[in-house]
């Protein structure tokens, strides 16, 4: 039984890490390998289940494709951002002395960070600031090109330009994030 799947897992990786390549462009908090492994446990529930057994490879990839952007979208609307400084109700600790970070690295590299965002903002143009805008208000390619009378192509090219921007002026200021 388990041999059977790796042999689906085998056959289908190449496209499943097409879409979750696809998909990571869509939220900040998971990677590639995130998306992936949400995948291969999709697929293992469903295989289990004796889902998978009279369906097409395209037709589980689409499954795969539909699940991990319902998936993204549910964590999406239901994720919190934690502060380092904050302090936790259950012991009265914040997470920055409980992980033993007193020495304030944490400040130094999130200040820089800012500081590499502001500029890199201020050096955007009005149509890449919109991008980002809708981008991060979740709005897809398509729906971005739509509202503003482009094509998702230009879209494409203006996001991997804001991300161009964010690196390269984080590689400046020294911050720990690079893309």
């Amino acid at each position: 039984m388990r041999e059977e799947f790796e042999d689906i897992i085998r056959k289908l990786s190449p496209t499943l890490r097409r879409i979750t390549h696809k998909l990571n462009g869509h939220f900040t908090f998971f990677d590639e390998d995130d998306l992936f492994q949400e995948a291969l446990e999709h697929l293992w529930v469903h295989y289990n289940q004796d889902k998978l057994d009279d369906k097409t490879d395209s037709y589980v990839l689409q499954g795969c494709y539909f699940y991990l952007k319902n998936y993204i979208r549910k964590t999406k609307d239901s994720a919190k951002l934690v502060s380092l400084q904050k302090m936790n109700e259950e012991n009265d600790s914040s997470l920055e002395s409980f992980l033993g970070y007193e020495d304030h690295r944490i400040e130094e590299n999130v200040e820089n960070s800012e500081i590499s965002e502001s500029d890199a903002v201020k050096n955007m143009t009005e149509r890449e600031r919109t991008v980002l805008k809708l981008s991060m208000e979740g709005s897809t390619v398509r729906e971005i090109g739509q509202r503003l009378g482009i094509s998702h192509v230009m879209v494409v090219k203006i996001r991997k330009n804001i991300r161009k921007s964010f690196g390269r002026t984080e590689r400046k200021t020294g911050a720990g994030y690079q893309n």
